[in-house]
């Protein structure tokens, strides 16, 4: 088992930040770990990399206790902080070199630079001071920093803040070529990400877990409508018509002319809306099903 948390809970005066919270992370899984501002995921992060002591419970990485091995658990966590801490007078070869020189890793520092330096597409930039990067290659050397050493675990808060559409893709594609062979926990707000790479989520909210599945199992944990169609037809109808049609759940009027409508059963409502719609004489302007998606599991479970 790479991470191992045990009823961790953390108080911050009379502020409680995580609230007797449990989990597990398998050797070689990519997690998504989800939750609004301060629900407490970097706090957790922080505890299991041990920057900061859990109040109490406990913590395992690769079976070594956090608490009593702090520096070897150091050694095999990759850790990239929220707000990516690095320093800009330094060369990014220099600064490589120099994280490189903390974890006294065995072999020669110019190799696991050079290497380091072409997995994370640093090559064009590897002579240029950090404070003349851009956002983009300023989270590379982050994530070049936090794989430096060959850790088994990385620990990635928000990897993907601020960076552009194109910069996103390309560090998700990093952080998939990492987690063929590492143990990847992933703190991000953008939901696309998880459904591209992770294997499993976690929703935090308050401190406490409140989705703990595997990705495809994720849209089970809300009491959700088989169906929702949003639905637009040519002239006004009365609600009350469409609240007859079988299976239909509720019935919310947009606009004069356009509805939300949730359906249960897995029959598919929607040749029963067109029908509908030619028994009455009207048309079907547009008509769209909305699919399952992790971004209505977030906000369902973290809105109250």
């Amino acid at each position: 088992m790479s991470i191992l948390v045990r009823e961790v809970t953390k108080h911050f005066g009379p502020q409680k930040a995580l609230d007797n919270v449990s989990f597990e992370v398998k050797t070689g899984e990519i997690v998504g770990f989800l939750g609004p501002n301060g629900a407490g995921k970097s706090t957790l992060m922080k505890i299991i990399t041990g920057y900061i002591p859990a109040s109490s419970g406990e913590v395992f990485v690769n079976d070594l206790d956090v608490e009593t091995n702090i520096s070897e658990v150091k050694r095999q966590i990759g850790y990239l902080p929220e707000n990516n801490p690095l320093y800009p007078e330094m060369y990014v070869r220099e600064y490589l070199g120099f994280v490189a020189s903390i974890y006294n890793n065995p072999g020669p520092k110019k190799t696991q630079i050079d290497n380091i330096i072409e997995v994370t597409g640093l090559i064009p930039e590897q002579n240029k001071k950090i404070g003349s990067l851009s956002k983009g290659y300023r989270q590379r050397v982050g994530l070049a920093q936090s794989l430096i050493h060959n850790p088994a675990v990385l620990i990635l808060d928000e990897a993907t803040t601020g960076l552009d559409p194109n910069q996103i893709v390309e560090i998700r594609n990093l952080i998939r070529e990492a987690g063929k062979e590492k143990t990847i926990l992933l703190s991000t707000h953008i939901m696309q990400e998880v459904e591209a790479i992770c294997d499993r989520v976690i929703i935090i909210d308050k401190g406490v877990i409140v989705a703990n599945e595997e990705k495809s199992n994720i849209y089970s944990v809300i009491s959700q409508p088989k169906q929702i169609i949003t639905i637009e037809f040519d002239n006004p109808i009365e609600k009350s018509a469409l609240e007859e049609i079988n299976n239909v759940k509720t019935v919310k009027q947009i606009n004069d002319k356009s509805w939300l409508i949730e359906a249960e059963g897995e029959e598919d409502i929607r040749p029963a809306l067109f029908s509908f719609a030619v028994s009455n004489k009207i048309m079907v302007l547009a008509l769209q099903k909305q699919e399952n998606n992790l971004e209505e599991v977030f906000r369902r479970l973290t809105s109250g």
